[in-house]
């Protein structure tokens, strides 16, 4: 169940940054398009999960 959210949220997460980068992104193929965003999504969700155990260690 977790997981599946997770996957839905990601989807949803993708389509977003989609929206906002497609002016600057228009000019690269379909599945460079694809790769880009996905690198921004896992690199967003990289940077939320350090900052979350940032916030355990230091109690932010």
């Amino acid at each position: 169940m977790n997981n599946q959210v997770s996957i839905e949220l990601r989807i949803e997460l993708e389509k977003k940054i989609k929206q906002i980068f497609s002016s600057k992104i228009k000019e690269l193929s379909t599945e460079l398009q694809r790769i880009l965003i996905d690198d921004m999504v896992t690199a967003f969700e990289n940077r939320l999960k350090v900052l979350k155990m940032v916030k355990i260690v230091n109690g932010f």
